[in-house]
């Protein structure tokens, strides 16, 4: 039964009975502060100080599985697929490569999008495969904006989306992200909802027949 624990901007802490994964880590340099988590594994979808502060995870085996890439892992019954996209919408030429991770983690798919910066190829939708939790940039700046993102969950169509990476009144960005209310305008959403925690099974999802949803998670070091 993983449950979901939003560390404040692009960083997740999911935790099932064969692992915790930490995604995209960040330090201090952005404002906030991630304390010292624990896991097992770190995702880092780019080398930018805002997602990659695997030196801050405390390990919690004999050391610490960093995925920072493309390919296929599989660290101690955790499944994991990097899938390459780029960070621009102008296939990297502007701020290079992003990677996607999709995280299966107890009978659950979870998708990462890190710093995604365009709609998806049909290639990377066919990687990316079925997922049941989407975590989604929706702040703009150097990722994807609201209107992207609903365009992005609409072609990847999950179960649960999970919105990230947009404004927070601690961060100091030279460039300035939306409000999470530009996205949930755009998904029809009238009054935002804070939730503490995630905790999905096989059996608890939606179901496919059913519209997505939207779930808001509150930082847990706000």
């Amino acid at each position: 039964m993983p449950d979901v624990q939003y560390l404040g901007h692009s960083c997740f802490r999911l935790r099932g009975r064969d692992g915790i994964v930490l995604c995209d880590p960040y330090n201090r340099s952005i404002g906030m502060d991630l304390g010292r988590p624990s896991a097992h594994i770190v995702t880092i979808s780019h080398d930018h100080a805002d997602h990659n502060f695997a030196v801050g995870v405390k390990p919690l085996r004999e050391r610490l599985f960093v995925v920072d890439g493309p390919g296929e892992y599989e660290i101690n019954g955790v499944l994991i697929t990097g899938v390459r996209t780029a960070h621009d919408s102008q296939k990297g030429a502007e701020r290079g490569f992003n990677t996607v991770f999709v995280i299966h983690l107890d009978d659950v798919v979870f998708c990462h999008l890190g710093d995604l910066g365009h709609e998806l190829t049909q290639t990377q939708l066919e990687e990316i495969g079925d997922v049941d939790v989407l975590f989604v940039p929706v702040g703009g700046g150097e990722t994807i904006g609201a209107v992207e993102a609903n365009n992005v969950i609409s072609q990847i169509d999950p179960r649960i989306v999970v919105p990230m990476h947009y404004a927070a009144p601690q961060l100091s960005f030279e460039y300035q992200l939306a409000p999470l209310d530009k996205f949930t305008h755009e998904r029809g959403i009238k009054e935002l909802n804070f939730e503490e925690k995630l905790t999905v099974t096989a059996t608890n999802l939606p179901a496919e027949s059913e519209e997505t949803r939207v779930v808001i998670l509150r930082p847990v070091n706000e």
